[in-house]
Protein backbone atom coordinates (compact mmCIF):
# COMPACT_ATOMS: atom_id res chain seq x y z
CA UNK A 1 0.00 0.00 0.00
CA UNK A 2 1.32 3.27 -0.48
CA UNK A 3 2.26 5.44 1.95
CA UNK A 4 1.43 9.13 1.99
CA UNK A 5 3.25 12.05 3.39
CA UNK A 6 2.55 15.69 4.11
CA UNK A 7 5.08 17.91 3.87
CA UNK A 8 5.47 21.38 5.52
CA UNK A 9 8.77 22.86 4.22
CA UNK A 10 7.83 25.84 6.93
CA UNK A 11 9.89 29.05 6.63
CA UNK A 12 13.70 29.76 6.54
CA UNK A 13 16.11 27.12 6.16
CA UNK A 14 13.59 24.81 7.25
CA UNK A 15 12.46 24.63 3.37
CA UNK A 16 16.21 24.25 2.07
CA UNK A 17 16.84 21.03 4.17
CA UNK A 18 13.61 19.84 3.67
CA UNK A 19 14.10 19.93 0.05
CA UNK A 20 17.56 17.94 0.26
CA UNK A 21 15.26 14.75 2.15
CA UNK A 22 12.60 14.98 -0.62
CA UNK A 23 15.28 14.87 -3.12
CA UNK A 24 16.29 11.75 -1.58
CA UNK A 25 12.47 10.49 -1.40
CA UNK A 26 12.55 11.03 -4.79
CA UNK A 27 15.58 8.93 -5.93
CA UNK A 28 13.96 6.04 -3.83
CA UNK A 29 10.81 6.35 -5.48
CA UNK A 30 12.25 6.27 -8.75
CA UNK A 31 14.23 3.14 -7.90
CA UNK A 32 11.30 1.60 -6.51
CA UNK A 33 12.68 1.16 -3.05
CA UNK A 34 9.60 3.26 -1.30
CA UNK A 35 5.95 3.12 -2.58
CA UNK A 36 5.09 7.08 -0.96
CA UNK A 37 3.82 9.97 -2.33
CA UNK A 38 4.00 13.34 -0.68
CA UNK A 39 2.15 16.93 -0.73
CA UNK A 40 3.76 19.85 -0.01
CA UNK A 41 1.75 22.44 2.26
CA UNK A 42 2.80 25.84 2.44
CA UNK A 43 1.38 26.78 6.01
CA UNK A 44 3.96 29.29 6.75
CA UNK A 45 4.82 33.04 7.27
CA UNK A 46 4.23 33.70 3.75
CA UNK A 47 0.92 32.72 3.98
CA UNK A 48 0.22 34.05 7.16
CA UNK A 49 1.45 37.54 5.97
CA UNK A 50 -0.91 37.67 3.10
CA UNK A 51 -3.88 35.57 4.01
CA UNK A 52 -4.11 36.02 8.07
CA UNK A 53 -3.86 31.87 7.65
CA UNK A 54 -2.15 29.42 9.86
CA UNK A 55 -4.06 25.86 9.50
CA UNK A 56 -7.24 25.37 10.31
CA UNK A 57 -9.89 22.74 11.09
CA UNK A 58 -10.71 21.38 7.72
CA UNK A 59 -6.53 21.30 6.68
CA UNK A 60 -5.80 19.57 10.20
CA UNK A 61 -8.73 16.73 9.17
CA UNK A 62 -6.99 16.15 6.50
CA UNK A 63 -3.63 15.43 7.69
CA UNK A 64 -5.50 13.26 10.38
CA UNK A 65 -7.15 11.40 8.04
CA UNK A 66 -5.42 11.00 5.00
CA UNK A 67 -1.59 11.15 5.10
CA UNK A 68 0.48 8.60 6.93
CA UNK A 69 2.75 11.25 8.48
CA UNK A 70 3.54 14.65 8.79
CA UNK A 71 7.54 15.78 7.46
CA UNK A 72 7.79 19.50 9.06
CA UNK A 73 10.84 22.00 8.27
CA UNK A 74 11.02 24.94 10.78
CA UNK A 75 8.54 28.14 11.61
CA UNK A 76 9.51 31.54 12.55
CA UNK A 77 10.35 34.81 10.61
CA UNK A 78 11.45 38.45 11.67
CA UNK A 79 8.56 40.03 10.01
CA UNK A 80 6.23 38.64 12.70
CA UNK A 81 7.89 39.13 15.70
CA UNK A 82 5.76 37.55 18.45
CA UNK A 83 5.98 34.39 16.11
CA UNK A 84 2.31 33.91 16.11
CA UNK A 85 2.15 31.85 13.02
CA UNK A 86 4.47 29.34 14.35
CA UNK A 87 2.92 28.94 17.87
CA UNK A 88 -0.56 28.60 15.78
CA UNK A 89 0.57 26.07 13.39
CA UNK A 90 2.75 24.01 15.20
CA UNK A 91 0.76 24.05 18.71
CA UNK A 92 -2.13 23.04 16.51
CA UNK A 93 -0.81 20.30 15.32
CA UNK A 94 0.86 18.79 18.46
CA UNK A 95 -2.35 19.75 20.67
CA UNK A 96 -5.48 18.77 18.34
CA UNK A 97 -3.52 15.66 16.87
CA UNK A 98 -3.06 14.62 20.44
CA UNK A 99 0.75 14.17 19.52
CA UNK A 100 1.37 13.23 23.43
CA UNK A 101 5.00 11.83 22.84
CA UNK A 102 7.84 13.76 22.26
CA UNK A 103 10.66 11.56 21.12
CA UNK A 104 14.20 13.70 20.75
CA UNK A 105 17.54 11.16 20.25
CA UNK A 106 21.12 12.83 21.76
CA UNK A 107 23.63 10.32 19.95
CA UNK A 108 27.27 12.17 19.75
CA UNK A 109 28.66 11.16 16.32
CA UNK A 110 32.41 12.87 16.87
CA UNK A 111 33.97 13.37 19.92
CA UNK A 112 35.33 16.30 17.73
CA UNK A 113 31.88 18.21 17.69
CA UNK A 114 31.60 17.99 21.41
CA UNK A 115 32.39 20.78 23.85
CA UNK A 116 33.02 18.41 26.64
CA UNK A 117 36.34 16.70 27.46
CA UNK A 118 35.40 13.07 27.42
CA UNK A 119 37.00 10.29 28.90
CA UNK A 120 37.71 7.22 26.70
CA UNK A 121 35.02 5.33 28.67
CA UNK A 122 32.55 8.22 28.25
CA UNK A 123 29.78 8.29 25.46
CA UNK A 124 26.72 9.75 24.96
CA UNK A 125 23.57 7.97 23.18
CA UNK A 126 20.23 8.90 24.97
CA UNK A 127 16.43 9.22 24.43
CA UNK A 128 14.67 12.40 25.74
CA UNK A 129 10.48 11.61 25.85
CA UNK A 130 9.00 14.69 26.43
CA UNK A 131 5.04 14.76 27.17
CA UNK A 132 4.23 17.15 24.56
CA UNK A 133 0.58 18.55 25.30
CA UNK A 134 0.24 19.70 28.65
CA UNK A 135 2.62 21.68 31.29
CA UNK A 136 3.06 25.45 30.57
CA UNK A 137 2.45 25.19 26.87
CA UNK A 138 -1.14 24.89 27.13
CA UNK A 139 -1.06 28.77 27.64
CA UNK A 140 -3.29 28.78 30.97
CA UNK A 141 -2.74 31.90 32.95
CA UNK A 142 -3.43 35.39 33.03
CA UNK A 143 -2.23 38.98 33.88
CA UNK A 144 -3.43 42.29 35.18
CA UNK A 145 -2.55 45.29 35.90
CA UNK A 146 -0.24 45.43 32.66
CA UNK A 147 1.98 47.87 31.68
CA UNK A 148 2.53 49.38 34.72
CA UNK A 149 5.08 48.80 37.82
CA UNK A 150 2.27 46.46 39.60
CA UNK A 151 1.78 44.13 36.49
CA UNK A 152 1.52 40.67 37.79
CA UNK A 153 1.25 37.39 35.41
CA UNK A 154 0.58 33.69 35.74
CA UNK A 155 1.81 30.94 34.02
CA UNK A 156 -0.12 27.65 35.40
CA UNK A 157 2.01 24.32 35.02
CA UNK A 158 -0.40 21.74 34.89
CA UNK A 159 -0.82 17.78 34.49
CA UNK A 160 -3.13 15.06 34.11
CA UNK A 161 -3.20 11.64 35.91
CA UNK A 162 -3.47 10.33 32.11
CA UNK A 163 -1.11 12.16 30.62
CA UNK A 164 1.86 11.50 33.09
CA UNK A 165 0.84 7.83 32.78
CA UNK A 166 0.77 7.95 29.20
CA UNK A 167 4.06 9.34 28.44
CA UNK A 168 5.76 6.92 31.36
CA UNK A 169 4.51 4.06 29.83
CA UNK A 170 5.67 5.20 26.76
CA UNK A 171 8.96 5.72 27.49
CA UNK A 172 8.98 1.94 29.58
CA UNK A 173 7.91 0.44 26.07
CA UNK A 174 10.48 3.05 23.92
CA UNK A 175 13.24 1.11 26.29
CA UNK A 176 11.96 -2.20 25.80
CA UNK A 177 11.40 -2.08 21.85
CA UNK A 178 14.22 -0.04 21.50
CA UNK A 179 16.90 -2.55 23.39
CA UNK A 180 17.37 0.39 26.00
CA UNK A 181 18.23 -0.78 29.69
CA UNK A 182 17.42 2.09 32.16
CA UNK A 183 14.33 4.89 32.21
CA UNK A 184 15.32 8.34 34.44
CA UNK A 185 12.26 10.32 35.31
CA UNK A 186 13.66 14.18 35.63
CA UNK A 187 11.17 16.81 37.46
CA UNK A 188 11.63 19.18 40.47
CA UNK A 189 9.20 16.97 43.44
CA UNK A 190 11.07 18.95 46.31
CA UNK A 191 10.24 22.08 45.03
CA UNK A 192 7.17 21.77 42.72
CA UNK A 193 5.37 19.54 45.12
CA UNK A 194 2.34 18.81 43.62
CA UNK A 195 2.79 17.86 39.87
CA UNK A 196 5.67 16.13 41.37
CA UNK A 197 4.27 13.78 43.33
CA UNK A 198 1.81 13.11 40.78
CA UNK A 199 5.08 12.01 38.40
CA UNK A 200 6.92 10.25 41.19
CA UNK A 201 3.37 8.33 41.96
CA UNK A 202 2.82 7.40 38.25
CA UNK A 203 6.24 6.23 37.80
CA UNK A 204 6.09 3.86 40.56
CA UNK A 205 2.98 2.69 39.50
CA UNK A 206 3.96 2.16 35.80
CA UNK A 207 7.67 0.87 36.49
CA UNK A 208 6.55 -2.26 38.50
CA UNK A 209 5.02 -3.28 35.48
CA UNK A 210 8.57 -3.66 33.70
CA UNK A 211 11.00 -5.39 35.60
CA UNK A 212 13.80 -5.70 33.37
CA UNK A 213 14.05 -2.16 32.92
CA UNK A 214 16.30 -0.16 35.35
CA UNK A 215 14.96 3.23 36.46
CA UNK A 216 15.74 6.47 38.92
CA UNK A 217 14.64 9.53 39.67
CA UNK A 218 16.78 13.17 39.49
CA UNK A 219 15.68 16.89 39.79
CA UNK A 220 16.03 18.87 36.88
CA UNK A 221 18.72 20.95 37.87
CA UNK A 222 21.13 17.89 38.25
CA UNK A 223 19.90 16.40 35.46
CA UNK A 224 21.19 19.38 33.78
CA UNK A 225 24.72 19.26 35.56
CA UNK A 226 24.95 15.67 34.83
CA UNK A 227 24.27 15.71 31.58
CA UNK A 228 27.50 18.05 30.70
CA UNK A 229 29.40 16.48 33.32
CA UNK A 230 28.41 12.26 33.01
CA UNK A 231 26.07 12.21 30.13
CA UNK A 232 26.89 8.24 30.11
CA UNK A 233 24.49 8.00 32.71
CA UNK A 234 21.23 9.15 30.93
CA UNK A 235 19.55 6.26 28.53
CA UNK A 236 15.68 6.98 27.99
CA UNK A 237 14.75 10.21 30.28
CA UNK A 238 10.86 10.78 30.61
CA UNK A 239 10.11 13.85 31.75
CA UNK A 240 7.47 17.15 31.55
CA UNK A 241 7.00 20.02 28.32
CA UNK A 242 8.71 22.41 29.56
CA UNK A 243 12.15 20.85 31.22
CA UNK A 244 12.16 17.80 28.55
CA UNK A 245 12.11 21.21 25.95
CA UNK A 246 15.19 22.89 28.09
CA UNK A 247 16.99 19.24 28.41
CA UNK A 248 16.96 18.60 24.65
CA UNK A 249 18.72 21.30 23.89
CA UNK A 250 21.53 20.83 26.24
CA UNK A 251 21.38 17.33 24.59
CA UNK A 252 22.00 19.22 21.30
CA UNK A 253 24.59 21.55 22.81
CA UNK A 254 26.74 18.81 24.20
CA UNK A 255 27.09 16.69 20.77
CA UNK A 256 27.16 19.42 18.45
CA UNK A 257 24.43 21.63 17.95
CA UNK A 258 21.01 21.95 16.75
CA UNK A 259 21.89 20.85 12.98
CA UNK A 260 22.75 17.32 14.11
CA UNK A 261 18.99 16.46 15.89
CA UNK A 262 15.63 14.72 15.04
CA UNK A 263 12.55 14.93 16.44
CA UNK A 264 8.95 13.31 16.02
CA UNK A 265 5.83 14.08 17.69
CA UNK A 266 4.10 10.84 18.23
CA UNK A 267 0.24 9.47 19.01
CA UNK A 268 -1.07 6.12 18.20
CA UNK A 269 -4.07 6.91 16.85
CA UNK A 270 -3.48 10.23 14.70
CA UNK A 271 -0.95 11.03 12.21
CA UNK A 272 2.53 11.52 13.67
CA UNK A 273 5.32 14.56 12.76
CA UNK A 274 8.49 14.55 12.29
CA UNK A 275 10.77 17.47 12.47
CA UNK A 276 14.51 18.62 12.97
CA UNK A 277 14.69 20.24 16.27
CA UNK A 278 16.66 23.29 14.76
CA UNK A 279 14.72 26.68 14.07
CA UNK A 280 14.70 28.70 10.36
CA UNK A 281 17.65 30.74 10.91
CA UNK A 282 16.33 33.41 8.84
CA UNK A 283 20.59 35.06 9.00
CA UNK A 284 21.66 31.86 6.78
CA UNK A 285 19.01 31.51 4.43
CA UNK A 286 20.28 31.62 1.17
CA UNK A 287 23.85 31.07 1.81
CA UNK A 288 24.54 27.08 1.90
CA UNK A 289 25.44 27.14 5.27
CA UNK A 290 21.91 25.02 6.69
CA UNK A 291 23.18 21.21 7.87
CA UNK A 292 20.71 19.22 6.54
CA UNK A 293 21.90 16.56 8.66
CA UNK A 294 18.77 16.80 11.02
CA UNK A 295 16.69 16.79 8.06
CA UNK A 296 18.18 13.57 7.24
CA UNK A 297 18.09 12.02 10.64
CA UNK A 298 14.33 12.73 10.79
CA UNK A 299 13.18 11.39 7.63
CA UNK A 300 15.06 8.26 9.04
CA UNK A 301 12.63 8.49 11.90
CA UNK A 302 9.81 8.88 9.86
CA UNK A 303 10.20 6.14 7.56
CA UNK A 304 10.63 3.58 10.41
CA UNK A 305 7.79 4.22 11.83
CA UNK A 306 5.74 3.83 8.64
CA UNK A 307 7.23 0.55 7.68
CA UNK A 308 10.62 1.21 5.82
CA UNK A 309 13.41 0.25 8.59
CA UNK A 310 15.65 -0.69 6.09
CA UNK A 311 15.58 2.56 4.50
CA UNK A 312 15.61 4.62 7.56
CA UNK A 313 19.04 2.00 8.74
CA UNK A 314 20.32 3.48 5.43
CA UNK A 315 20.21 6.46 6.08
CA UNK A 316 21.46 7.18 9.69
CA UNK A 317 24.67 5.03 8.32
CA UNK A 318 25.13 7.76 5.30
CA UNK A 319 24.92 10.04 8.00
CA UNK A 320 27.76 8.82 10.13
CA UNK A 321 29.86 8.06 7.01
CA UNK A 322 29.17 11.89 6.58
CA UNK A 323 30.58 12.90 9.87
CA UNK A 324 33.32 10.72 9.62
CA UNK A 325 35.17 11.42 6.31
CA UNK A 326 34.01 15.25 7.56
CA UNK A 327 31.79 15.69 4.30
CA UNK A 328 30.26 17.89 6.42
CA UNK A 329 28.41 22.16 6.51
CA UNK A 330 30.86 24.50 8.25
CA UNK A 331 28.82 24.47 11.47
CA UNK A 332 30.51 21.21 12.38
CA UNK A 333 33.63 22.48 10.89
CA UNK A 334 33.52 21.15 7.26
CA UNK A 335 33.69 23.17 3.59
CA UNK A 336 30.83 22.09 2.34
CA UNK A 337 27.47 24.08 1.42
CA UNK A 338 24.12 22.35 2.10
CA UNK A 339 23.23 20.55 -1.21
CA UNK A 340 26.72 19.33 -1.42
CA UNK A 341 26.54 17.69 1.80
CA UNK A 342 22.39 16.48 0.95
CA UNK A 343 24.04 14.70 -2.35
CA UNK A 344 26.76 13.03 -0.58
CA UNK A 345 24.05 11.62 2.30
CA UNK A 346 21.85 10.56 -0.81
CA UNK A 347 24.73 8.73 -2.89
CA UNK A 348 25.71 6.99 0.26
CA UNK A 349 22.00 6.17 1.06
CA UNK A 350 21.54 4.64 -2.66
CA UNK A 351 25.14 2.96 -2.68
CA UNK A 352 23.98 1.04 0.72
CA UNK A 353 21.02 0.00 -0.55
CA UNK A 354 22.69 -1.30 -3.73
CA UNK A 355 20.98 1.27 -5.89
CA UNK A 356 21.66 1.73 -9.57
Amino acid sequence: MTKKIAVIPGDGIGVEVIDQGLKLLNQLQQAKIIDIEYQVFNYNAERWLNEGKGIDKQQLQQLKSDFDAIYFGALGDPRIADSAHARQILLTLRFDLALFANIRPVKLYSRAHSPLKLDAGQDIDCVIIRENTEDLYRGIGGSFKTDSEDEIATDQRIHSYKGVKAIIEFAFEYAVKNGRQKVTLIDKDNVIVHGGRLWNRVFAEVRANYPDIAYDYMHVDVAAMRMVSEPEVFDVIVTSNMFGDILSDIGAGIVGGLGLLPSANVSPVNTSLFEPVHGSAPDIVGAGAANPIAAFVTLAMLLNHIGFANVADAINQAVADCIKQQYTTADLGGQYNTEQVGDFITDQVLQLLQVG
